[in-house]
């Protein structure tokens, strides 16, 4: 039997397409709004037939989100940049596109309402990823003061922008940077946990809760790079970086991100992030409190990195 219909923007990216999975999963028919939906047909063939639907929408124009809500029972905006690129910037898409999202879910009467953030989201930060993930929370919850927040740490699983690149990294490079040096913690929790997270507070009704999600087990950078390198069986340099050289390669990565197709391969935004241990304060709700078990970074990555050894699967010896 049908839950209902929920609308889940940004469905089409990266954790979205783990999320769809797991409405699909719990009965919920799925309306997933893309800027451009030929590239998300992927999509239709998760759930049985008609029960995932795309539509077109711009999360930037107020309209087209008001007809990607209509008759939505339940509405989840996963919608974040990690880098700027022209219109597509911060401030238009974390805080203006999740104030469209929620005024037109309140106008709707849709009181079940899951805004995706991250941790460190603060509207005093100095990064501005962080600055305006923190405002969109405050926007939200006073628009539906039921909206759950929702706040992972360093997301992980097949797709993900953080082992892929830097095991495309060592496939190139003689040497792994560890920006400040790689003792920045992270938390990393694999994306199919926190997909598992949203709809239950999805399928329960939300009630205007924040939780944080890590995983079961805190690294530092440098152990996170030299898992990565593990993994690929690669034998490289794990080479220290102040922060204010880190700032000067973020602006490298920025001028490669002008170029045609290029997505920067770091930002001075990102820089001032990884200043920061990314995870779950003591006090946060979070899995436990949703009664979820979780997947272990070691279970889940080697297979996934196992493309960029030497030789592939068939890889024998480090490389």
């Amino acid at each position: 039997m049908s839950k209902g219909l929920v609308t889940v923007f940004g469905g089409s990216g990266f954790l979205g397409k783990h999320v769809v999975r797991a409405l699909v999963k719990q009965g919920w028919r799925v309306r997933v709004p893309v800027r451009r939906p030929h590239t998300a047909q992927e999509l239709k063939v998760i759930g049985n037939v008609g029960q995932v639907q795309l539509m077109q929408a711009n999360i930037r124009f107020p309209k087209s989100v008001e007809r990607a809500v209509e008759g939505a029972d339940a509405v989840i905006n996963l919608v974040a940049l990690l880098a700027e690129a022209g219109k597509q910037n911060f401030e238009a898409v974390h805080v203006r596109g999740a104030e469209n999202i929620a005024r037109a879910a309140a106008a709707a009467g849709i009181r079940n309402f899951v805004q995706v953030s991250a941790i460190g989201a603060d509207s005093e930060s100095e990064s501005d990823y962080s600055r305006t993930k923190g405002e969109a929370e405050a926007i939200v919850s006073q628009i539906i003061p039921r909206a759950d927040i929702m706040r992972p740490s360093v997301l992980f699983g097949p797709e993900d922008a953080f082992f892929n690149r830097f095991a495309a990294m060592s496939q190139i490079a003689p040497a792994l940077p560890l920006m400040g040096g790689g003792e920045t913690k992270m938390q990393p929790v694999y994306a199919g946990d926190v997909a598992a997270a949203i709809a239950k507070v999805v399928g329960q009704g939300t009630t205007g809760k924040t939780y944080e999600l890590g995983g079961p087990r805190v690294y530092s950078f440098k152990e996170l790079m030299q898992f990565t390198l593990d993994a690929v069986d690669r034998n490289r340099f794990l080479a220290p970086v102040p922060w204010f050289a880190a700032s000067a390669l973020g602006f490298v990565g920025e001028l490669s991100g002008k170029l045609p197709f290029v997505e920067p391969f770091l930002t001075r935004d990102q820089v001032i992030d990884l200043k920061s241990d990314n995870v779950v304060a003591d006090d946060a709700l979070g899995f436990a409190e949703l009664g979820l078990k979780l997947e272990t970074l070691e279970a889940i990555v080697p297979s996934y990195l196992e493309r960029y050894r030497k030789n592939g699967q068939f890889h024998e010896g480090r490389a």
